[in-house]
């Protein structure tokens, strides 16, 4: 039954439309894998068993009588963000620990409308606050490579549950990094769309502006399979941008000739780690053997982006966040001596400190005298931001850079410094600020053994291009077929 779990995700539905395969023995397989694993991993929160060997019979009925989708059977994971209807949904804090969703979000009705089987509920950073899953209330996502490692943040749950073969593949959302890094840490490939490619709608909130889900998954064929399942125009989202979507996993044909390029000259800097250094320096020459052209180009605001993107997030977090009063739903401490005392005490015990941080940082940057100095100064960086990627691409067709400064680091080993923390996501938060789509996919190992990811960045809405230009790498190395053998 284990090997069942080695298929990915278009080998499993090339198997399950043949009837090689019943979508129940495949869900009873990552089953029997999350119980053997999860203990050690700690990926999985909720683990719907009942629910998921119900889907799973009605998607072989289904396949049955000819009428599959493509992700019908596929056995998916959603990071613990997203509303899925009669679903324990925590975020991974204590203010939610006992909330179910009332509806399902665009994004998980899409899945289930496909007939995919939903395993269960995935670890997170609380409220998607952070880089290493160790801000979660319910413990640390571990790295399947090394358990002592972070899986990364915030989505660590969904990285870490496809390395550990607990799931074909999985959603995650992605606000400065949130898809990327933890993939990257990881070594699977993560996708964050372009901002408005995918519904919002059923996602709880971090930073509006920011935030973007997207899927993580063992190859880049998977990941355009499930863009292609969850991407498109929903008028349930006022952020929702209506232009063409689909034929991702269609369009993976061509190669690197005649591509062009880009290198950012502020992504590869003195402290990069020198195990990054030369997986990513590898990388770039596999794509210039492969055809490709290099250009070096410049970002010069990157600079400004760590700081520009914790004022403009924890600003929305504070307003995002003021719905969690202990009234409507979610954790209520009925000890205090009125109204206002029972918001202050159960705000106190339902959030970590992580979110009280950036919820304090916010509410500064917004508050009166205080707006124009930081939050509209960093809008207006936010757009230069813009421009500077914009310029890049008219002269490039991608950009190549490291995703993380380094592997995945110890657990605990930043714990006590935020900054450094912060710093983490440097080269995926001014992504997320431009509003244009990034993906990470394997490209080498550390000497320690740990994954390193490669990320390209593409143009605005031209996800086809990027996936087509990953895939081509992908094909002409073996990193994606690494396994962490746990």
């Amino acid at each position: 039954m284990t090997q069942l779990t080695e298929l990915t995700l278009s080998e499993l539905r090339r198997k399950l439309a043949a009837r090689e395969l019943s979508s129940r023995e495949v869900t009873q397989a990552y089953l029997q894998r999350i119980a053997a694993t999860n203990g050690g991993l700690n990926a999985f929160l909720t683990v719907c068993t009942d629910s998921a060997l119900a889907e799973a019979d009605a998607a072989d009925a289904r396949i049955a009588a000819g009428n599959a989708a493509p992700l019908t059977g596929i056995p998916l994971a959603l990071k613990d963000i997203f509303l899925a209807e009669g679903t324990r949904t925590t975020c991974g804090s204590k203010i939610l620990e006992n909330f179910t969703a009332p509806y399902d979000g665009t994004a998980v009705a899409k899945l289930k409308a496909q007939g995919a089987v939903l395993l269960g509920k995935l670890n997170m950073d609380e409220f998607a606050m952070g880089s290493s899953n160790e801000n979660s209330a319910f413990g640390t996502a571990r790295n399947p490579w090394n358990k002592g490692h972070v899986a990364g943040g915030s989505s660590g749950g969904s990285a870490a549950a496809v390395a550990a073969r607990q799931a074909v593949a999985t959603l995650g959302t992605d606000t400065g990094g949130s898809i990327r890094q933890p993939a990257s840490h990881c070594g699977v490939v993560g996708l964050k769309p372009t901002y408005g490619r995918v519904s919002r709608y059923g996602v709880i909130a971090y930073a509006s502006s920011l935030d973007q889900v997207g899927p993580l998954t063992r190859t880049v064929e998977d990941c355009a399979m499930m863009l292609d399942g969850i991407a498109g125009f929903d008028p349930l989202d006022s952020t929702s941008i209506d232009t063409p979507a689909g034929g991702y996993a269609a369009g993976l044909d061509g190669d690197l000739k005649g591509v062009r390029i880009g290198l950012p000259k502020e992504y590869f800097i003195d402290g990069l780690d020198p195990d990054v250094k030369q997986a990513v320096d590898a990388a770039i020459a596999t794509c210039k053997s492969l055809g490709a052209e290099l250009v070096e180009v410049s970002l010069p605001h990157t600079d400004f982006a760590v700081a520009c993107y914790y004022l403009i997030a924890t600003a929305e977090a504070s307003s995002n966040l003021a719905r969690y009063d202990g009234i409507r739903y979610g954790k209520r401490v009925e000890e205090g001596s009125g109204l206002i005392e029972m918001y202050r005490q159960s705000r106190a015990a339902g959030f970590g400190p992580e979110v009280k941080r950036r919820i304090m940082l916010g509410t500064y940057a917004l508050s009166s005298g205080y707006y124009d100095a930081y939050y509209l100064k960093a809008q207006k960086v936010r757009t230069l931001i813009r421009d500077d990627f914009t310029a890049a691409f008219n002269n490039v067709d991608v950009l190549l850079t490291p995703v993380a400064p380094t592997p995945a680091f110890k657990i605990g080993e930043k714990s006590n410094d935020p900054l450094q923390m912060y710093l983490s996501d440097i080269f995926t938060i001014p992504v997320n600020l431009a509003g244009t789509c990034a993906m990470s996919q394997p490209c080498g190992f550390s000497k320690a053994g740990l994954p390193i990811g490669l990320q390209l960045i593409g143009k605005p809405f031209a996800e086809g291009e990027l996936l087509r230009i990953a895939h081509a790498f992908e094909q002409a190395t073996d990193w994606h077929k690494k396994h962490a053998g746990i």
